[in-house]
């Protein structure tokens, strides 16, 4: 029998507890996986499509003024969770109005759509559901599947079939189906209506992560399930987040009446969170009805990903086919992609780096946004900067 260490009785320098830290940093930086911040100028002179402002409503007057005038009214925070003091009568107002473009019977606004996610997947499973999740599922899913004491079969992406054979092999009595509608890597839309076919033919609801897809698809921007026509569909329920094509911060949970009091009453990322911020609010309610005034901002979004994805692929680089607002170039690997990144905002264009274990298949990719405020000019410098500062092989 090998004896076990011995262990000091003596305890060490108290810092040394944190250093299998710097190990750890250390094998980071040996795969291409160190990461850091980098602050940037409220006024950026680079060409920005490393940001989710898919409608470029970020800074629109119309939505900073909005943010504005709540945090003049109802002051810099929200003083509480939901339940005490962080509901005020502009966050009822926006989840009616959210309700309301969404084609659903109620809303519910979240601090982040990470809450929303996490919330949703904890408050509508329990041991006795099994939870069918798509391999690609964005880490906001993947991490409350983990924390909702449920079974979880990771299906295969973007398969109804085999989510299928998933519910119909299930001993609980209940199931979720998860997915993402617009994937984020490279920006292609999960096949909801055969997720839902599969779904209602063995008892079970859907759950998808319109995150990518509100405001973007569907008629006027109003998501992947009114695009598919599942709107207000009752076994149905839909999350998304308030920071991409709303311009704003936040998340939110759509679906049935009786599914939102469900949240209300039992979600911990709900009950135990301060309120979203009033600016926030206030800016998400104004660009949802700009939205409202101006649809074609979503078909404009398409158009600009589509033909930056032609023109890519084009000069010879390989982009994926879009079918929202995002599009990724591969790379041949994780330091390549970064000094792609790099170099691309030395020349004056930013855009995103999604390197392992943020992609599932392995492969590093430069990640774009597709804008609906951006010129053919700058389709054309995008594209041009990304040939020129592509790393040799």
């Amino acid at each position: 029998m090998i004896p076990a260490p011995e262990v000091s009785a003596r305890p060490t320098a108290p810092g040394a507890v944190f250093d299998w830290l710097d190990e750890a940093a250390e094998l980071r930086a040996r795969a291409g996986l160190t990461r850091t911040l980098r602050s940037r100028p409220a006024e950026d002179p680079v060409l920005d499509l490393a940001s989710n402002d898919y409608l470029g409503l970020t800074h629109h007057p119309v939505v900073t003024g909005a943010a504005a005038e709540a945090a003049r009214r109802w002051g810099g925070g929200s003083t509480g969770s939901r339940l005490v003091t962080g509901t005020t009568a502009l966050h009822t107002e926006l989840e009616a109005e959210l309700a309301d473009f969404y084609g659903v019977e109620a809303a519910l606004v979240f601090s982040s759509g990470y809450a929303a996610n996490l919330a949703a997947l904890t408050a509508l499973t329990d041991p006795d559901t099994l939870i069918v999740s798509d391999a690609y599922n964005h880490a906001s899913l993947i991490d409350g599947c983990r924390l909702s004491r449920s079974r979880v079969h990771r299906a295969a992406h973007a398969s109804p079939e085999a989510v299928a054979t998933a519910l119909a092999e299930r001993a609980q009595p209940r199931a979720l189906v998860v997915s993402d509608t617009v994937f984020s890597v490279d920006g292609n839309a999960a096949p909801i209506a055969g997720l839902s076919a599969a779904a209602r033919a063995h008892g079970a609801a859907l759950l998808v992560d319109d995150a990518h897809g509100l405001g973007v698809l569907g008629p006027g921007g109003r998501g992947a399930p009114a695009a598919v026509g599942l709107t207000g569909a009752p076994d149905v329920v839909a999350t998304a987040t308030l920071s991409k094509s709303l311009g704003s911060q936040g998340g939110v949970v759509f679906g049935p009446q009786r599914v939102i009091r469900h949240l209300v009453e039992t979600a911990r990322t709900f009950i135990f969170d301060t309120g979203l911020a009033p600016a926030a609010v206030g800016a998400a309610l104004g660009a949802l009805r700009l939205l409202r005034a101006e649809p074609q901002r979503a078909e404009r979004a398409r158009e600009v990903a589509r033909t930056l994805a032609a023109e890519l692929t084009t000069a010879g680089l390989r982009a994926s086919d879009p079918d929202a607002a995002v599009v990724s170039v591969r790379a041949a690997g994780p330091e390549q992609a970064v000094a792609w990144r790099d170099a691309c905002r030395d020349a004056g264009l930013a855009v995103g780096c999604f390197r392992p274990p943020s992609v599932p298949d392995g492969y590093s990719r430069l990640r774009l946004t597709a804008r609906a405020d951006l010129t053919q000019q700058q389709i054309t410098q995008a594209v041009r900067t990304l040939v020129r500062t592509r790393p040799q092989a």
